[in-house]
C-alpha cells in the first residue's frame, strides 16, 4: 500500500530504560540499542515500520545529550526534524512541541505519535495489522477526533494501562473510548480480559495537531500557547520557556479529560507488540516458544551452558559459562555487571535508584 499523503510519524526517544540496566543506561538509553538481534535499534526498527505509511515524514522528539546518536542512527530523517529537548518535560511536552512545529509546517497534517523502544514484529499479525490500524485511526483522525490504538490483551497485564471501549462510531472505523485506566490489580486485569472490553494502552495517538494544542488549551491555555511559542520563535523561545512547561504525560493533560467528555475514539488492534519493560519480557521476545533453553543476545560464541535457562547479554567480548541455573539473567557490560533470577527482573530499578542515590551517576 502506498504512503498516506500529510500524515507525519512523531518518534518521542526518551527516558532511560532502567530496567534493562545496566544495558540501557542514561546516556545509551533502550532505544538506541539492537534488543531483538536484527541488526536494527529499536528507533530504527519504529523508523523502518512507520517508513510505508510517512516515506520521510518522521520528526524524533530527543534528549539533547541523545541526539548525536539519533542522528547516526536516522540519517535518512532531514536534521530540522530532529528536535533536541533541553531537559526532559515527559511526553506531553514532547509530543506538543512536535504537533506546534507540525501545524506550522504542514497545515492539511495528521500526526501518530509512536514510542521509539516497542517491538511490532513483521508478518500479519506485526507489522501489517499494525498498518492497517493506523489507516483506520487516520481516516478518524482526519475527522477532527484524537485517536488512540488499543492493543488486544493477550494476558492480564498489571504493568500497563487499559482502554475502555465503547461502541462502534458510526461515520470512521472507530469506536467510542468510555474512559482511561490505570494499571490495575491482577484480579481486575483479568476481569477486564476476560470482558472483552477493554485494551491495552501503548500510548500511541493518531490526531491533527491543531486538534492536540486545542485540546490541551482547554485544560491549560498557557501550556498551548508556550509551545506554539516555542514552535514560532526557535532558539531563543526554547530556552526561555522551555523549563517552565510542567512535567505532565500526554495521557493525564489531554486524553483523560477528553475520554471524559467523549472526545476520544479508538481502534481496537489485534497486532503482537511489546514494550520490552524488562529482562523478563526481553528474553519472552526472544524466545517466544518459552523453549527453557537458555538464550544470548549478542555472540553466542561467548557463551557456554548446562542445564540452565534464562537470558545472558555478553556485551565485553568476556567469555561467560552457566552451570544449573534456572530463569536466570546476565547481562555483562564493561563496568558492571547484573545477576538476577528472572522473576526479580522488575526490582532492577530499585538497584539503579540506589545508585542514583549514592551519586554514582558512572554507572546509571
Amino acid at each position: 500500500m502506498s504512503s498516506v499523503d500529510h500524515f507525519w510519524a512523531v518518534i518521542p526517544a526518551g527516558g532511560a530504560g532502567t530496567r534493562l540496566w545496566p544495558l540501557s543506561r542514561a546516556g545509551a538509553p533502550k532505544f538506541l540499542h539492537d534488543l531483538t538481534g536484527s541488526g536494527r535499534s529499536l528507533l530504527q526498527a519504529t523508523a523502518d515500520r512507520l517508513g510505508p505509511l510517512v516515506e520521510d515524514r518522521i520528526v524524533v522528539v530527543t534528549g539533547a545529550a541523545h541526539l548525536p546518536a539519533v542522528a547516526r542512527q536516522l540519517p535518512e530523517v532531514p536534521e530540522h526534524y530532529l528536535v533536541a529537548e533541553p531537559t526532559p518535560r515527559d511526553s506531553m511536552a514532547a509530543i506538543g512541541l512536535a504537533a506546534a512545529l507540525l501545524e506550522r509546517e504542514d497545515p492539511d497534517a495528521v500526526m501518530g505519535s509512536f514510542a521509539a523502544d516497542h517491538v511490532i514484529p513483521d508478518g500479519a499479525a506485526g507489522r501489517d495489522a499494525f498498518e492497517q490500524c493506523v489507516r483506520d485511526a487516520i481516516t478518524t483522525a482526519e475527522a477532527g477526533w484524537l485517536v488512540t490504538l488499543g492493543i488486544e490483551p493477550t494476558y492480564a497485564a498489571t504493568g500497563f494501562g487499559y482502554i475502555h471501549v465503547g461502541d462502534a462510531m458510526a461515520d470512521v472505523p472507530a469506536h467510542h473510548v468510555k474512559e482511561f485506566v490505570e494499571k490495575p490489580s491482577a484480579p481486575v486485569a483479568t476481569q477486564y480480559v476476560a470482558s472483552g472490553d477493554y485494551r491495552w494502552n501503548a500510548g500511541m495517538f493518531v490526531v491533527r495537531p491543531s486538534v492536540l494544542l486545542d485540546l490541551l488549551g482547554e485544560n491549560d491555555p498557557g501550556f498551548a500557547a508556550d509551545l506554539r511559542a516555542i514552535a514560532a520563535g526557535g532558539e531563543e523561545a526554547m530556552a526561555r520557556l522551555w523549563p517552565t512547561l510542567p512535567k505532565i504525560a500526554l495521557d493525564h493533560a489531554v486524553a483523560e479529560p477528553a475520554a471524559s467528555a467523549g472526545r476520544i475514539a479508538v481502534v481496537p488492534g489485534a497486532f503482537d507488540w511489546e514494550d520490552v519493560g524488562d529482562f523478563a519480557s526481553l528474553g519472552d521476545l526472544l524466545d517466544p516458544d518459552a523453549s527453557g533453553a537458555l538464550t544470548v543476545l549478542g555472540d553466542a560464541d561467548l557463551v557456554r551452558s548446562r542445564s540452565s535457562s534464562g537470558l545472558v547479554v555478553p556485551g565485553t567480548g568476556r567469555f561467560v559459562a552457566v552451570l544449573g541455573l534456572d530463569d536466570v539473567v546476565i547481562v555483562d557490560t564493561d563496568d558492571a555487571l547484573l545477576v538476577a533470577a528472572r522473576d526479580h527482573a522488575q526490582d532492577v530499578k530499585a538497584i539503579v535508584n540506589g545508585l542514583k542515590d549514592e551519586g554514582r551517576t558512572d554507572l546509571v
